[in-house]
């Protein structure tokens, strides 16, 4: 069985304070529910059952420290607007649906993070959307023309904001829609885990070997302990294959980052752009931006196919030279910024493009295949998922139900190995003017 592992090298984790003493599971325990995974589902979904059901008791089980996992690796946008190719797609009913369920993600975020006073960068900043050349204008283009479609607010950057937003001459086009939320997602995740309510047990550093089924639920397995339950919140994404759920329907694909140390006064002043701000590209085999409060630059692109769902440390300066050159490009007055952390963070995909959500089987509940908006989608599924076991029929949870679908099966895993790596090479061909 694999289990997540830690590199050591995302650097929103590393850059935290360190952390309070690890909490793991040392005896056996007996709860209502046990939610297995400590990220944006699982995480909104203790907070929510304990609200919903607050005369019962839950653990949240994470096999790495809360933070460390896919939920604190990724870019730190949580994005309103549906996913492009839902854009494209889906019907305006459907568009509705989507945008309601991630501002939904976005509004419960927000209160929390107001409650608790979590220091997590959080800001409605917006996002923004660039091309580099030709091809990425193309694809601008047509997403300008979607978000018309569907009437959405954006404006077109002039070439003087461009420039006074991203300090870079850099981009030849850009379009920004106000609605996204920027964040530090480690910092967003460990003040959510400490913050959980009273009846909420947090287990860190307590993976999860089997489920069982027994008479009045399920026990699991970890090292130090069972714990026995009514029902089970799998959010752990692309580890519930290793549970014999959804097999074969799952496609873990890699991106990585590099972020550098904060920028000096004098770095600062060659920069010259503003702070908090984050772009993706238009061509989506190009490079995702951010520029946090902290003035750290952020630079995200490369893929792999994450068969071991986890990071081979071999492949690290291959990737980390990708990133130099892709930030070298944009900031050639920036050259001596050296990165100071590189690293890898697995997403879950699915070969039509729907996401799971719903019930796996008798008292097992999960919600998988995010489609990389896993920030929006993975907090408001975890949310809805406790309504579903705590029983309650809401608009929302009818809502997410609705626009959730059944992951269609993938090639057999030999073809994968060799189809995956070839496609995603492919398509950085194609892109590497985006790049």
């Amino acid at each position: 069985m694999i289990f997540p592992q830690y590199d050591g090298g995302c650097g929103w984790y590393e850059v935290l304070p360190k952390p309070e003493e690890v909490t793991p599971l040392t005896s056996d325990l007996t709860v209502h529910t046990a939610i297995i995974g400590g990220g944006f589902v699982g995480m909104a979904a203790a907070h929510r059952l304990a609200e919903l059901l607050p005369d019962k008791q839950f653990v949240l089980l994470d096999a790495l420290r809360i933070g460390q996992g896919a939920s604190g690796r990724n870019s730190g946008f949580v994005i309103d607007q549906p996913h492009k190719r839902d854009l494209e797609l889906s019907s305006d009913e459907n568009k509705r649906h989507l945008l309601h369920l991630n501002r939904l993600a976005i509004q419960f975020l927000e209160q929390k993070i107001a409650a608790f006073q979590i220091d997590c960068q959080w800001s409605r900043a917006g996002k923004y959307q660039g091309a580099v050349g030709p091809r990425g204008e193309a694809f601008l283009d047509h997403y300008e023309t979607l978000l018309k479609g569907f009437g959405e607010n954006y404006s077109r950057l002039s070439k003087q904001e461009r420039e006074s937003t991203f300090g870079t001459s850099y981009y030849s086009e850009a379009i920004y829609t106000p609605g996204g939320t920027l964040m530090q997602p480690a910092a967003l995740m460990r003040g959510l885990a400490r913050n959980l309510p009273e009846n909420v047990r947090l287990a860190e550093h307590t993976p999860v070997s089997e489920i069982n089924k027994e008479a009045s639920g399920y026990i699991l397995i970890t090292p130090n302990g069972r714990v026995r339950c009514q029902k089970v919140i799998l959010a752990n994404n692309i580890f519930a294959q290793e549970f014999g759920f959804l097999k074969d329907r799952i496609l873990p694909i890699m991106t990585f980052a590099s972020m550098t140390a904060p920028l000096t006064d004098t770095q600062m002043q060659a920069y010259g752009g503003q702070l908090d701000w984050g772009i993706t590209p238009a061509d989506h085999g190009g490079t995702t931006l951010r520029m946090t409060q902290d003035k750290r630059i952020i630079i995200r692109n490369s893929y792999r196919y994450a068969h071991d769902y986890n990071t081979p440390q071999d492949i690290l300066p291959t990737v980390k030279q990708r990133h130099r050159k892709s930030f070298d490009a944009r900031y050639p007055h920036l050259k001596e910024v050296a990165f100071a952390y590189t690293w890898g963070g697995a997403s879950a995909l699915s070969r039509n493009f729907e996401t799971f959500f719903g019930e796996l089987q008798d008292g097992i509940f999960s919600a998988n295949c995010d489609q990389s908006v896993g920030a929006a989608r993975g907090t408001v599924s975890g949310l809805m998922l406790a309504e579903k076991v705590a029983a309650t029929n809401s608009p929302d949870l009818a809502i997410i139900e609705k626009v959730s679908g059944n992951p269609s099966k993938l090639p057999p895993k030999a073809l994968m190995r060799i189809g995956v790596p070839a496609r995603l090479e492919y398509e950085r061909f194609i892109s590497r003017s985006e790049f």
